[in-house]
């Protein structure tokens, strides 16, 4: 499955090889109570057709209504949105928040290649427009934060999608492998049971075969990877939570009670795993709800997951606001 990212510059290209023109709209900062986040993208095309999301919907309307008139600009430029209460409540901004977006202008699918192939390889690209002149440059980059503006330059990035390796192709995590897609999680599914791969019917999901552990070493974790274990047999799970705890997976999990954990927990000590990597298991795995049935426990975890994501970029942008003021 796509990002939504990825689907948005996809629909993006496949216009302007049509022979449309489009804008190109980046959520640069926002104030308040903002819908979305900076990096929110959106792509209006010349006759008012929209693909993303810069807002709950107002402000798309109001720029596909500039796109039919050709009232968008013709240059690189930023448009801000809420700057007063009234135009918040037009907008339908609430709390009188305001958004600032970077719009740019497409005329050739080849101004979209080094972002789709920078999503596809899961690279973190850097990508700089020069509000003057619109020269536009490319470089690969290790985390610098959010979108931003700098002197007269806008930078912003594309990168890897957040995946999720779900152990198991039972009920949890058929439900949860669907869950996981709305939340723009690449999903791929492990289970090395053949009664459970004739049973598994949920699209998009990627079936990985192959024993657990060895897929987790084959798919390389990174800090954009999750990887939650729910066969609830210890032998599936364990040898793949082995291998999990020594990547760079930013979130690692696993079913069952309280009292299973920790002997699953003393079963990872005999192997070759500090106390530390031990101790980054998610055990009993998912936010504590009541949660009972296979949907509310998967709510539970993607809760967790979405908690843990959020921390992982705040520590990012953390960092990388330390690297700029240090530089």
């Amino acid at each position: 499955m796509q990002s939504s990212d990825q689907e948005v510059l996809q629909r993006a290209s496949d216009w302007l090889q049509q022979g449309y023109r489009a804008h190109l709209f980046t959520v640069i900062q926002t104030w308040g109570s903002a819908p979305r986040l900076p990096g929110a993208i959106l792509v209006v095309r010349e006759d008012g057709h929209l693909v993303g999301s810069v807002s709950g919907g107002c402000i798309e309307d109001d720029l596909a209504d500039k796109a039919k008139h050709q009232q968008l600009p013709e240059q690189a430029s930023i448009m801000e949105y809420g700057v007063n209460q009234a135009e918040a409540q037009r907008f339908g901004i609430p709390c009188g928040g305001q958004i600032k977006i970077f719009s740019e202008p497409l005329t050739h699918e080849s101004q979209l290649v080094p972002m789709l192939e920078s999503l596809a390889q899961r690279r973190l690209l850097k990508r700089s427009v020069h509000l003057p002149s619109g020269e536009v440059r490319h470089a690969y980059v290790l985390p610098e934060g959010q979108p931003r503006l700098e002197s007269e330059w806008f930078h912003s990035y594309f990168g890897p999608q957040w995946r999720l390796l779900i152990i198991g192709a039972n009920q949890l995590g058929s439900v949860l492998a669907a869950m996981a897609q709305a939340l723009d999680f690449y999903v791929m599914i492990c289970d090395p049971r053949e009664e459970m791969r004739a049973e598994w019917h949920v699209e998009g999901a990627d079936w990985l075969p192959g024993m657990p552990d060895d897929v987790v070493l084959e798919i390389v974790p990174d800090p954009h990877t999750a990887i939650v274990a729910v066969t609830h047999d210890p032998k599936l799970d364990d040898m793949a939570l082995l291998e999990a705890l020594k990547s760079n997976a930013f979130y690692i999990g696993a079913l069952g009670a309280v009292k299973n954990q920790e002997k699953r927990k003393q079963r990872l000590r005999s192997f070759d795993l500090s106390e530390q990597e031990v101790n980054r298991l998610h055990g009993p795995v998912g936010l504590r709800i009541g949660s009972r049935t296979p949907a509310e426990i998967a709510v539970s975890i993607l809760a967790e997951l979405i908690q843990e994501r959020s921390q992982v970029q705040q520590a990012g942008l953390s960092q990388a606001a330390t690297t700029r003021a240090v530089a």
